[in-house]
């Protein structure tokens, strides 16, 4: 299997779900702008999001994938077979009860996640009623991800990848034809996120008929793989989903602060994962089966080089994509968002967090490269220590940034988080010689910031002006918005190819 290939594919179908996401959150910007209901709605939305986060994406595809790797490298189809059943029916009944918890217990869920709401009686209420409606959430979207880890790991890579675009559709079609059938209008978007959880899992249930699984309710709870797995989760939990939990703990901070705090973090949050997912989640998705099977093989040299091929595209990629984000912010913020209820100085609340964001990119997206050099082996405890270490460095800058920079402060503690996690795990996979960097980095890391420096140079320019952006109509900031993303591109990867750079230069190919 060609790596790159696999990478593009996976890359091309998150894009094509970023651009829809995109459009689905220039909607709710135009309907709801960044105000009372959209607070109430996106911290609704974040708790089951996070949940997702942490058990489906997260601790669950760590813990999950390497044995699953085991089993069929060594074990066999019958045996991997048997254990996604019993994987699958313990995670349903599992989150199954989680579910119905999580409904009952709305109110305090939203006063532990959002205790600034609660001076504000109409907005927690409201909140509460969001949750109820969005917790299922959770139970659904998490049996989706249990379906792409098994695809992922037969190298089926673009279903899984293609599947989160139909939140957004869910989302782009009840906003366009069904919000003025709801009252208040904002619970529209909770029952797309439900609608939306459905489609991701049964879209998936096809392929697997596919490969030959027969997804089966088969509970057992003396399988050795099955409590290999659930040992490895619990602390997988910290180690993978550190962001998340940094970014709900900002929610906590962001309620206490002027209303529309949390909307301004959540659309400058969207754009940052438009990179973070085209590019660290691709990224991670395809390593981490890749890295199981090498490491269940004994290939410790490939293991290594795997390693440092993600490196080196998380650089030639995230670099120049944390800088167009920084330079391009206001015409990025404008041209998405700016219509409708959303003012200009939403844009300009909006563009404070996104700049402040953008420091913390690289080290976002390589965490998604070095984590799953740690869970591909199943060690958990060395990401677990770093993860909690970073948590609460994190929550120190909050308490130091946010007084001077309020919501833009949180921001900056994320991202300084990010780079900080990702800096102490290379530390330890070179400490603990898992990782050898192959010879030339020092030229290429020179080539490709000279590159970047040349990108921004041009964009700088070719922007004009903050100002230029907020007094143009909207259809010509869309226009120049392309524009602008094309030219930096184009500028970019001329300058690498002026450079010496081939595509054919990170082709790595590996076996299912």
């Amino acid at each position: 299997m060609n790596l790159l290939k696999a990478l593009a594919t996976v890359g091309s179908m998150t894009f094509l779900s970023r651009i829809l996401g995109f459009v689905r959150d220039t909607l709710v910007a135009r309907i709801f702008g960044a105000g009372l209901a959209t607070d109430a709605f996106f911290v609704a939305f974040k708790i089951p999001n996070l949940l997702r986060r942490m058990f489906a994406e997260g601790a669950f595809s760590q813990a999950f994938v390497p044995v699953l790797a085991e089993y069929k490298t060594r074990r066999g189809e019958d045996a991997t077979r048997t254990l996604v059943n019993h994987v699958g029916s313990l995670l349903a009944l599992v989150l199954l009860v989680v579910t119905v918890i999580g409904i009952l217990a709305a109110p305090w869920v939203v006063y532990l996640s959002a205790p600034g709401f609660h001076t504000s009686p109409d907005k927690f209420e409201l909140t509460v009623s969001l949750l109820r409606i969005t917790f299922p959430y959770i139970l659904f979207i998490s049996l989706a991800s249990l379906a792409g880890a098994v695809l992922n790991t037969y190298g089926k890579f673009s279903i899984p990848a293609f599947t989160p675009t139909l939140l957004n559709v869910s989302f782009i079609v009840i906003s366009l034809f069904f919000v003025p059938y709801f009252d208040p209008p904002v619970m529209a978007l909770a029952w797309a996120v439900v609608i939306g959880g459905v489609l991701q899992l049964f879209f998936q249930v096809p392929y697997l008929f596919k490969i030959g699984f027969r997804p089966r309710f088969n509970l057992d709870w003396h399988d050795e793989g099955v409590w290999r797995i659930v040992k490895l989760m619990g602390p997988a939990m910290f180690g993978v989903s550190i962001g998340q939990i940094s970014l709900l703990i900002n929610t906590i901070f962001a309620s206490f602060l002027v209303t529309g705090s949390v909307s301004w973090l959540y659309y400058a949050d969207r754009l940052m994962e438009f990179p973070t997912g085209v590019l660290g989640v691709a990224l991670g998705t395809i390593l981490l089966p890749s890295l199981s099977k090498t490491f269940s093989e004994d290939a410790h040299v490939e293991y290594s080089q795997l390693l440092d091929w993600g490196l080196r595209l998380t650089l030639i990629l995230a670099l120049p994509a944390a800088a167009a984000l920084a330079v391009l912010a206001v015409p990025l913020v404008s041209g998405l968002f700016y219509y409708g209820a959303f003012t200009i100085h939403d844009v300009w609340m909006t563009r404070q967090a996104l700049m402040a964001y953008s420091l913390g990119l690289l080290g976002l997206i390589m965490v998604k490269v070095l984590a799953p050099g740690f869970y591909a082996r199943q060690n958990i405890k060395t990401p677990v220590k770093i993860a909690i270490f970073t948590l609460i460095m994190t929550q120190v800058m909050n308490l130091i940034f946010i007084w001077k920079l309020q919501h833009a402060g949180l921001a900056l503690s994320i991202g300084l988080g990010a780079c900080l996690n990702a800096g102490l795990l290379y530390y330890h996979l070179r400490r603990a010689g898992i990782y050898q960097p192959q010879a030339g980095w020092r030229i290429f890391f020179l080539k490709v910031a000279t590159a970047v420096v040349f990108m921004s140079a041009i964009l700088h320019f070719a922007m004009i002006s903050d100002d230029f952006w907020l007094h143009i109509g909207a259809k010509l900031r869309i226009i120049y918005l392309f524009g602008l993303v094309a030219l930096g591109a184009i500028s970019y990867f001329a300058a690498l190819w002026m450079l010496g750079f081939r595509p054919k230069d990170f082709i790595r190919r590996t076996t299912v």
